[in-house]
C-alpha cells in the first residue's frame, strides 16, 4: 500500500510517517499543495492523508483538483479545522473521511485501516446492516435508531466487521485489523471484544446481527438472513 502524507509542520509529520512506515506501508511525503499533487499525478496511490491548511495550493484546493481529475484514491483530511461548516465542505468536496488535529496516532492508524480495506468506489462514510447504523466520520454508532456507547477499539472491530457485511471474518484477520503486525495482544482478545460489542448492541432486546461460525470466524449480517 502506498500513501501520501500532506504536511507541512514537521514535528507533526515525523512521528505520522514514522508510524506508518512501521505497519508497512510505503509512504511519500509533501509539505505543500504544488508538492501534494505532483505525487497524486505521478504515483498510483491507495491514500492521501491531507492537511487543509498547507502552504500555496490548500488542501481543499488539492481535494478539488483530485476528484477533477477523476481520480478515485482516498482522501483522509486531516486537519485543526473543527467546526461543522469545514467537515461538510471537505467530504462535499470528495474527503473520504475527516480528522480533527490534536489526534492520537493510534486513530490515525486505526482510520488509514479502515480507509485502505475500502474498494474506491465505495465513498460513502455511512454504512448500515440491517437496524445497525454507523456513520464513519463522526464515528456513530446506531441500533434500532438508539445510539451507542462504543470504546475506540469496539468501534475500530465493528467498523471493520460493517465494512465487509455478510462476509465471514476470521479471527486473525480481526486481530490484525486491530493490532496490525506488531502487537503482542492475546489471539483470544477478539473474542472478548465481540462480546462487549454484542452486550451493547443487544442492550434492550435488540436482534443479534454479529455472529460467530464456529471454526471459522465472525460474520455481520441483519437478522433475517442466515
Amino acid at each position: 500500500m502506498r500513501i501520501l502524507v500532506v504536511e507541512d509542520y514537521g514535528p507533526l509529520r515525523g512521528p505520522v510517517v514514522t508510524a506508518l512506515r512501521e505497519e508497512g506501508w510505503t509512504v511519500d511525503v509533501a509539505g505543500d499543495g504544488e508538492g501534494a499533487l505532483r505525487v497524486i499525478e505521478e504515483q498510483a496511490l491507495d491514500l492521501v492523508i491531507l492537511d487543509l491548511m498547507i502552504p500555496g495550493i490548500d488542501g481543499l484546493n488539492v481535494l478539488q483538483r483530485t476528484r477533477a481529475d477523476g481520480n478515485l484514491v482516498h482522501v483522509l483530511v486531516v486537519t485543526a479545522r473543527d467546526s461543522v461548516e469545514d467537515r461538510v465542505r471537505a467530504l462535499d468536496a470528495g474527503a473520504d473521511d475527516y480528522l480533527v488535529k490534536p489526534f492520537a496516532i493510534e486513530e490515525l492508524i486505526a482510520r488509514t485501516r479502515a480507509l485502505l480495506r475500502r474498494k474506491f468506489q465505495v465513498k460513502s462514510p455511512v454504512l448500515q446492516v440491517g437496524p445497525l447504523f454507523v456513520s464513519t466520520t463522526e464515528r456513530l454508532v446506531k441500533m434500532n435508531d438508539q445510539a451507542i456507547d462504543l470504546t475506540a477499539r469496539e468501534y475500530a472491530l465493528l467498523e471493520y466487521f460493517a465494512y465487509r457485511p455478510n462476509e465471514v471474518v476470521t479471527r486473525a484477520e480481526a486481530h490484525l485489523s486491530l493490532y496490525g503486525g506488531n502487537s503482542s495482544a492475546s489471539s483470544n482478545v477478539v473474542d472478548v471484544y465481540v462480546g462487549y460489542l454484542r452486550k451493547k448492541l443487544e442492550a434492550g432486546g435488540a436482534p443479534r446481527v454479529l455472529h460467530t461460525r464456529r471454526g471459522q470466524g465472525y460474520i455481520l449480517t441483519a437478522p433475517n438472513q442466515p
